[in-house]
């Protein structure tokens, strides 16, 4: 039975290259719509595709239906535009009107409704968790030294701010150096969110990057993730390390990043942040190679 094709819903960033890589090694039909400003023009490269602006919502699922698209992944970031930036067509400006006030929430929240508009819309979403699991970060140690007593504290303080943050549909990640909270993600994102932190670090044992689901997070969009160019900014800031929820957040090219992690002597570690603090006199969860 022939395979139906997969929609790519394409931003910036890796993921869309990689899910457009995975498909064509298992022959899978693969149909790539690249938001314009924000995804990688490479991205289309030798594969059926078409190009529109973040607020032709009209025109998107027009192509995507005569493409005979029936799944769908959301693969790549996309940052959120101001109205006039916008300059909605009269589709998006109908599903702004349905939604209301979470067209001007948090992400997650403006997600969840995109993800039931294409439902209604007869699409399938499915998540990059799902189609790609080996993407998905594991418990235990990625690269880089393992953390130490001073880090550990650090991480278990970022999980708890981070999950607060998420709880206000803010963002996934924080920043804490020596239990102090340098930063916070934001609308801006994480790499900017690490340019802003080598400038607010203090002397003595850098810190540590953590990103974290938000509770209840649409898990079909917009996951905690990592790659390369996360960890070079992280080093880039001063900080010795970088933690993500194991189960739930991406790690792009895990091989390149325990490579690196290596070279620039900054950790990478998936936790469980559903164990027991170890402050708590519980055994640290185990740092060994995944």
């Amino acid at each position: 039975m022939p395979q139906t094709t997969l929609g790519v819903v394409a931003g910036a960033g890796a993921l869309p290259f990689m899910v457009k890589d995975f498909c064509r090694a298992r022959g899978r039909p693969v149909f790539v719509l690249a938001l314009e400003g924000h995804a990688d023009p490479a991205v289309v490269r030798d594969v059926p595709h078409a190009w529109i602006r973040v607020g032709a919502a009209g025109r998107g699922l027009e192509i995507l239906h005569r493409a005979g698209v029936r799944e769908l992944v959301l693969a790549g970031a996309v940052r959120r535009p101001g109205l006039l930036e916008l300059r909605p067509d009269w589709r998006t400006m109908a599903f702004l009107a349905k939604v209301g006030r979470k067209a001007m929430g948090g992400d997650d929240a403006l997600l969840r409704a995109v993800i039931l508009e294409l439902e209604a819309e007869g699409f399938r979403v499915i998540g990059i968790d799902g189609l790609m699991e080996d993407l998905v970060a594991a418990v235990g140690l990625y690269g880089g030294p393992a953390p130490d007593d001073h880090a550990w504290t650090d991480i278990w303080r970022g999980v708890e701010v981070a999950r607060r943050l998420g709880a206000l549909d803010v963002g996934q990640g924080a920043v804490v150096q020596q239990g102090l909270v340098l930063a916070v993600e934001t609308v801006e994102g994480t790499d900017a969110m690490l340019a802003r932190c080598g400038s607010l670090a203090r002397q003595g044992p850098g810190g540590v990057l953590v990103k974290v689901c938000k509770p209840d997070q649409e898990r079909r969009a917009d996951l905690p993730t990592i790659g390369t160019a996360t960890l070079s900014h992280a080093a880039a800031a001063g900080l010795r390390g970088i933690a993500v929820e194991a189960g739930s957040a991406l790690v792009v090219d895990r091989q390149a990043m325990a490579e690196q992690a290596g070279r620039l002597g900054v950790f990478v570690i998936g936790i469980d942040p559903s164990l027991p603090c170890p402050d708590d006199g519980q055994e640290r969860q185990e740092s060994r190679g995944v």
